[in-house]
């Protein structure tokens, strides 16, 4: 798979406890569903440890953040096997996917100035989108059922391929070479508009290019590079002074390298010079809104604790606490049954830009969560997640392709407790 291709993913339910009998005294609830989540530190660096020393991963790295202050911090491993670089806390990855969120809070911003409404067509906006169509399974094509509104561009739900799959569309979007890396966002939009839709809008959940269409559409209505607005108005004024997609030939000494298992099933260290090609060409053109960025994990954890914050950090106002929560809203319609991998995630639903659960974890397989919490996570098993139930943060770096849902699994474990439910859902 092509590295602006992005990535693929990993693996819900409710317990009842029995009614108390009258005068008696009730059992207590289970503590894995009532009580607070406590933070074991040796638990979490034991399970850190496991994952390099099972061959999984070169060099990890997480951060807790609880209760307004950092309850955990650990590595292990090597950031460069091969160079004899440890695994620090100003290592740089690249996050791939973990840069949606960053766009989708970009947009929504410019959303609470009035810019455009949720439901407008996206050919309002960019004209370039009205002559769309669908494919059929013939590979014939017609108008869609109706127009692609914004809403559909934070939810997956706009049709649009990511070249992912083995579909005519897919191969059009691999022909048309949307995401090349000598586009800019313009021409990025001119060449994804004449790719057919693989369904109707609003039909189907699958993760596409659409929220690099965030990204076109955030400098239609700023008027500013997209690249340009997200420093002034959230790297910037959130202090995430070693994130951005453009990086100084200075920091590729602190750049972890990127590890690609074999079909002996260990991990090889990739060519530099494909990691140079998206942070550190003087030529590239493109500025991902679904991928590209560089950062640190502290840098990360100070995004998403604005997240947990309710839009503000530090005094800083990114969003509105009330946008925030419209994001972290599962958006997906019911009749949307068809939702490609997300399922794999657990028992989750899409809100605007995360993944967002809905329900308690069904089996031991599924990760451990809060019902509530609102996540993504990156083609190289990069991960974050922020529980409000919890009052908690989490972010997890590592740089193993293709994606290791494991590596989240053992992680989330570690950090609520292998049994943890958390409260019920709806």
């Amino acid at each position: 798979m092509s590295r602006k291709m992005i990535h693929a993913a990993v693996v819900a339910a409710l317990l009842t406890a029995p009614a108390a009998p009258a005068l008696a005294r009730p059992d207590p609830a289970p503590a894995s569903q009532s009580a607070s989540v406590s933070i074991d530190k040796a638990r979490i660096d034991a399970a850190l440890k496991a994952m390099v020393d099972s061959g999984r991963a070169v060099g990890v790295s997480a951060l807790v953040w609880q209760d307004g202050r950092e309850r955990y911090f650990g590595t292990a491993g090597m950031a460069d096997r091969e160079a004899g670089k440890p695994m620090r806390r100003d290592t740089l990855v690249q996050i791939f996917s973990m840069t949606k969120p960053v766009t989708g809070v970009a947009l929504m911003q410019l959303w609470e100035q009035g810019k455009f409404g949720l439901d407008d067509p996206l050919s309002r906006y960019l004209p370039e989108f009205a002559g769309v169509q669908v494919i059929d399974g013939k590979g014939g094509l017609r108008p869609p059922a109706r127009p692609i509104v914004i809403r559909d561009l934070l939810r997956h739900t706009a049709g649009f391929s990511y070249g992912m799959r083995d579909t005519a569309a897919d191969a059009a979007f691999k022909a048309a070479d949307p995401l090349g890396l000598r586009n800019d966002l313009t021409e990025f939009g001119r060449r994804l508009a004449k790719v057919p839709l693989m369904y109707d809008p609003g039909e189907r959940w699958s993760y596409s290019a659409a929220v690099d269409v965030q990204a076109l559409l955030v400098e239609k209505l700023s008027g500013q590079p997209f690249e340009a607005y997200v420093k002034a108005h959230i790297l910037d004024p959130l202090g995430m002074k070693d994130t951005g997609w453009t990086q100084p030939e200075s920091a590729f000494s602190r750049l972890a390298a990127v590890y690609n298992k074999g079909a002996d099933g260990k991990l090889a260290k990739e060519d530099p010079a494909e990691t140079r090609r998206m942070n550190f060409d003087p030529t590239r053109r493109m500025t991902m809104g679904g991928a590209g960025l560089v950062a640190s994990i502290d840098d990360y954890a100070r995004f998403t604790r604005m997240l947990l914050g309710g839009g503000t950090l530090d005094g800083v106002q990114i969003l509105r606490p009330s946008t925030v929560r419209l994001m972290a809203t599962d958006q997906l319609d019911p009749r949307v049954t068809d939702r490609w991998w997300l399922p794999s995630k657990g028992s989750v639903g899409f809100g605007l830009d995360f993944a967002v659960r809905v329900k308690q974890p069904r089996t031991a397989a599924e990760n451990r969560g809060a019902v509530g919490e609102f996540f993504w996570d990156g083609r190289d098993s990069t991960l974050f997640w922020v529980d409000p139930v919890n009052r908690l943060t989490a972010v997890f770096f590592v740089q193993t392709f293709p994606f290791d849902g494991t590596l989240h699994h053992d992680l989330r474990a570690a950090v609520y407790g292998p049994d943890y439910l958390g409260p019920k859902g709806d």
